[in-house]
């Protein structure tokens, strides 16, 4: 059995973690660390856990109890604890918040798109998962970045659910606020473009284009719905094999024909992706569930690399039916 530790453990991304965790039959979870609420049972917090787990938060850290951590933590916290505590040299570590996501000579970490880096993953002991807004749009866009297809700007609206602003409350993330509402944030200088343009260069060495990316904040509590726009005179039939083609032995990235939705993807590891040429315009559309596929169902996935495990293992969910 895989030992888990997990500190940050009041979140959204903590809760959706110990759901399939909990629900993992390789892992068993040694600790959840949350300073704020020790001594306090897991379901004061997740209630949607109740019944499926006695789990009490605690302040300590055990680490030499355990194989993998995960952290929750909001950014900057992961490298303060790194640099503030010691760890086991043999520890996996996988990391939610975006400390360690970009390369450089400073750390270790891993990039933890499974659709980019599965061979190292396997092979890593300590990954950067992901943003969500970042996994979306990359998965609408490693296919053309291998073909070196990237060569214009690229157009990108996204929006998002409550859940990616985080459990902690504020002006724009209240009901009354945000219910039967819609606008625009960080505009062109979202946190997750440096991450975007480091994968499509891995594959593109040549790609030196501008995102023009506008997030939006939804109405809605959970899913990413992404539109990209690259121009490009080959023909759909040959691109549509292409992504095809990329995405042949991933598990969790489907091609879909027909016009897409978020309700496909919510409550799911999926991204889903539809494809469409007007003119010599290509409209991608990519959608995912944030907390899931852009969060901690990513995490999941890079732990079952990590550990050689076959990747679906813990993660064949199924969306409501409506």
């Amino acid at each position: 059995m895989i030992r888990v530790g997990i500190i940050g453990g009041a979140g959204y991304t903590a809760g959706e973690l110990l759901r399939l965790l909990i629900n993992h039959p390789e892992v068993v979870i040694k600790f959840v660390n949350s300073t704020s609420n020790a001594g306090n049972k897991i379901t004061d917090v997740h209630e949607g856990l109740y019944g499926e787990t006695e789990l009490v938060f605690t302040d300590s850290l055990p680490l030499d109890t355990i194989d993998v951590l995960f952290f929750c933590t909001a950014h900057g916290d992961t490298k303060k604890f790194l640099e503030s505590h010691s760890i086991p040299e043999d520890l996996k570590i996988i990391d939610l918040s975006m400390d360690y996501r970009i390369k450089s000579d400073s750390h270790d970490f891993v990039y933890g798109l499974p659709e980019l880096n599965r061979r190292v993953i396997c092979h890593s002991k300590h990954i950067a998962n992901p943003g969500c807004f970042a996994t979306c749009i990359q998965l609408g866009l490693l296919p053309l970045a291998k073909h070196l297809m990237l060569n214009d700007d690229i157009f990108v609206n996204a929006i998002t659910g409550s859940t990616g602003a985080g459990v902690k409350p504020a002006a724009s993330t209240h009901f009354s606020w945000r219910n039967n509402n819609i606008s625009i944030y960080k505009p062109f200088t979202h946190q997750h473009v440096p991450e975007i343009k480091q994968s499509l260069k891995q594959l593109q060495n040549s790609f030196e284009s501008e995102i023009d990316f506008i997030p939006y904040r939804g109405d809605f509590a959970r899913g990413i719905f992404a539109t990209i726009i690259v121009k490009t005179k080959v023909e759909l039939p040959e691109i549509v094999k292409m992504y095809e083609d990329y995405y042949a032995k991933d598990s969790f990235v489907h091609i879909v024909e027909n016009s897409i939705d978020l309700k496909q993807v919510v409550n799911t590891n999926k991204c889903l992706l539809h494809l469409e040429k007007h003119g010599n315009k290509l409209l991608i559309v990519s959608c995912i569930d944030n907390l899931l596929k852009g969060a901690s169902g990513q995490a999941v996935h890079n732990m079952n690399l990590m550990f050689n495990l076959e990747e679906t293992v813990g993660l064949k969910l199924k969306p409501s039916a409506f």
